[in-house]
C-alpha cells in the first residue's frame, strides 16, 4: 500500500522520518519490505534527499538495514536477536514494574483502567494494532510512575525495535479461538498495581515476558 503524501511544512526530513517510522510500527511497511528511495519520495511527495536521511535514521534506531544487492529494507530479527531483545526487556520491565507499583497514583490507575477497557474493545473488534497501542500505553503509565525517564525511554526503544514481531504475534493470537487470553496478564497486573503489591506485580511482568521468550524458543525448534 502506498504511503500517504505528507503536508510539506516545517522540516521535511522530520516529516518523512515520522511517516516512514509510523508505517513500520503499524505494519504497513513489513519486515523485509524494500525501502526504494525514489518510489518512497514519489509516494510522499518529496525529493530523494529527505528519504535518504529518514532511512539513515531508521537504521540508527534498528528499524531498517542495508543488505547487499537489495539496498535498504525494513529490518527483521533472527531468533537469537529476538531472545536478546526480550531478555533485555525482561530485566528493564521488571525493574520498572517494581518501582512503578509502589508509586502509582490513583490518577495513574484510572488511566490504566481506561487503557485496559480500550484493550477489551480492541480484542472484541479483532483490532490487533489498537490492542498493541493500548497495551503499550497501559504499561507506560505504570512504568512512568517509577519516576525514571531513562528507564522508560530504553523500554520504549526496545518496544519499537521488536514492534514488527509484536504485530505478528498479536495477529496470530487474534486468529486463535481464545483471543481474550490477550488480556490475562494485563488484568492481573492492574489488580496488583491497584494494591501496590510490587512482589506480585513483578512476578506477573516476569511471567508475561517469560511466556513470550518461550514462544520464541518454540518457534526456533519448529524452524
Amino acid at each position: 500500500m502506498p504511503l500517504p503524501r505528507i503536508e510539506l511544512s516545517g522540516r521535511v526530513g522530520d516529516q518523512v522520518f515520522a511517516a516512514m517510522h509510523s508505517a513500520i510500527l503499524s505494519g504497513e511497511l513489513a519486515v523485509g519490505d524494500r525501502l526504494r528511495i525514489r518510489d518512497l519520495a514519489e509516494e510522499l511527495g518529496t525529493s530523494v534527499m529527505p528519504v535518504r536521511e529518514a532511512i539513515r535514521r531508521l537504521e540508527e534506531i534498528g528499524l531498517a538495514e542495508s543488505l547487499p544487492y537489495r539496498g535498504a529494507v525494513v529490518r527483521g530479527f533472527t531468533h537469537t536477536e529476538l531472545l536478546e531483545l526480550y531478555s533485555t526487556r525482561r530485566l528493564l520491565e521488571i525493574e520498572a514494574t517494581r518501582l512503578g507499583a509502589t508509586r502509582v497514583s490513583d490518577e495513574d490507575l484510572a488511566s490504566m483502567r481506561k487503557e485496559y477497557a480500550a484493550m477489551e474493545t480492541a480484542v472484541a473488534d479483532g483490532d490487533s494494532l489498537e490492542y498493541l497501542d493500548s497495551d503499550e500505553r497501559f504499561l507506560a503509565i505504570l512504568y512512568r510512575a517509577a519516576d525514571n525517564s531513562v528507564l522508560v525511554e530504553l523500554i520504549q526503544a526496545l518496544w519499537n525495535r521488536c514492534r514488527t514481531y509484536k504485530i505478528l504475534g498479536a495477529r496470530q493470537a487474534f486468529d486463535t479461538a481464545h483471543p481474550a487470553e490477550l488480556l490475562t496478564w494485563q488484568e492481573q497486573l492492574l489488580e496488583a498495581a491497584s494494591e501496590h503489591d510490587e512482589t506480585r506485580a513483578t512476578t506477573i511482568t516476569a511471567a508475561s515476558l517469560d511466556a513470550a521468550i518461550d514462544r520464541i524458543r518454540a518457534s526456533m525448534n519448529d524452524a
